[in-house]
């Protein structure tokens, strides 16, 4: 939730956020009117209410028709008080559903659409299979020579965009997922092993249950949510809480499973899993200071950078733009990494700086000098499932072996190269 204070102080920046997002920018304006008439009547309500007590003392002391006349006015006042009253929480109760339905401020990100990201730099050359004399394969063609992904079971067993890792499929996301709790562990992270389902106020609080809760799987029966990345639940993890951040940011990285319905997306990355309905993911959360939240943002993304060289893949680093932005992000930035099967570039990584939005609404504050503020909050991606897709095309050989990177070999066992199964 953005503070009304700075929307008050700085609506044109917010209408400008709006607009970038490609969002609705007179939600702006129904808030601030809202905002006016809940003050108006608690200005009025007040007044009234030391006109009430004031009376009060005065009937205790007046007798014959002064009494009475006080009697009357007393009696007016409190249909007048109770109207300004409920006006106030009318207006307050407006304002709050207006406040969530705008998402976070803009803080940076390029203006327009999915398409209109800015690359800011290129790391790594992909091959030229075409000189090494062999067509690549994709990623599904690979696990299922390898006897390493199973999709014809998955949908079999829970339907579509659902699978099996089996073999040295298991192993390598099991890999990819230790290497990136130990590169957590060595930064100074707390592991985390988060809970999966999370409440409607957990889930509506940071920021999940907008435009976008069509995304979201529900189990009504118990009123909760399948989360679609840790952040969800490390978020909620400090609410109605103040943190000592004297020492610098509060950092965890959630080792959990995500659970995405994919909505919207029929007949986009429907082969292999790319893009599937349940995976397992590491993310890294941090709470900290506001005023070191931009330079976070640039610590969490250089250590996705540091997993993408320790798996040895050919990346692009995107700057998103704002209409591709979530609700809670006031920037993000992706890592992409070279898809060969399709000649394009394939999200890995993203890490979100969610300034104050996120805290705001869970009340996660932090005791400073001069008093209490609410903090910011930032999430990014450090290894996942889908990191097996790019994995195998970028290390494969032409008889269908794939090498592994030699950041994943101590945890395989020191094995260099993942044969087919004959």
């Amino acid at each position: 939730m953005i503070d009304i204070r700075f929307l008050r102080d700085h609506s044109d920046v917010v209408r400008a956020s709006q607009q970038a997002r490609g969002a609705d920018p007179t939600l702006v304006d129904a808030a601030l009117a809202a905002d006016a008439r809940r003050r108006s009547s608690l200005v009025a309500f007040e007044s009234l209410r030391a006109e009430q007590k004031s009376l009060g003392k005065q009937v205790a002391q007046a007798s014959g028709e002064e009494k009475t006349a006080l009697l009357t006015r007393t009696k007016e006042l409190s249909a007048q008080v109770k109207e300004h009253q409920a006006t106030a929480n009318d207006a307050e109760a407006e304002l709050d559903a207006l406040l969530f339905r705008i998402p976070n401020v803009v803080e940076g990100a390029p203006a327009g659409g999915e398409e209109d990201f800015v690359t800011l730099r290129t790391v790594g050359t992909p091959r030229d299979f075409a000189a090494e004399g062999f067509a690549p394969r994709d990623h599904l063609d690979l696990g299922e020579g390898l006897r390493a992904i199973d999709t014809m079971r998955g949908a079999k067993v829970s339907g579509s965009r659902f699978y099996f890792l089996t073999g040295v499929g298991a192993r390598l996301e099991l890999a990819i997922l230790q290497a990136a709790m130990d590169k957590a562990l060595a930064e100074g992270f707390t592991p985390m092993i988060t809970p999966t389902l999370v409440t409607p106020e957990t889930m509506r609080g940071t920021g999940f249950l907008g435009e976008h809760a069509d995304e979201i799987y529900r189990l009504e029966r118990d009123d909760l949510y399948l989360v679609g990345t840790s952040e969800v639940a490390l978020a909620g993890y400090h609410g109605d809480e103040i943190l000592d951040l004297s020492d610098g940011p509060k950092r965890y990285a959630g080792w959990s499973a995500c659970y995405r319905r994919e909505a919207g997306s029929h007949g986009k990355d429907v082969r292999g899993i790319i893009r599937v309905h349940q995976f397992h993911k590491v993310e890294m959360f941090s709470y900290c200071s506001v005023d070191d939240a931009a330079a976070e943002h640039e610590r969490l993304l250089a250590w996705e950078e540091a997993m993408m060289a320790a798996v040895e893949l050919p990346y692009r680093v995107i700057d998103t733009a704002a209409g591709d932005l979530g609700t809670s992000a006031a920037r993000k930035f992706d890592c992409e990494a070279w898809l060969p099967s399709q000649e394009r570039y394939l999200e890995l990584t993203s890490t979100s700086n969610c300034t104050t939005f996120q805290a705001r609404r869970m009340n996660v504050r932090e005791r400073t000098d001069s008093g209490t503020r609410t903090v910011a909050t930032l999430n990014g991606t450090l290894g996942t499932t889908r990191w097996i897709v790019a994995i195998l095309e970028n290390h494969q050989q032409p008889d269908g072996s794939v090498r592994v990177p030699e950041g994943l070999r101590p945890y395989l066992g020191g094995l260099e190269v993942f044969e087919p199964v004959r």
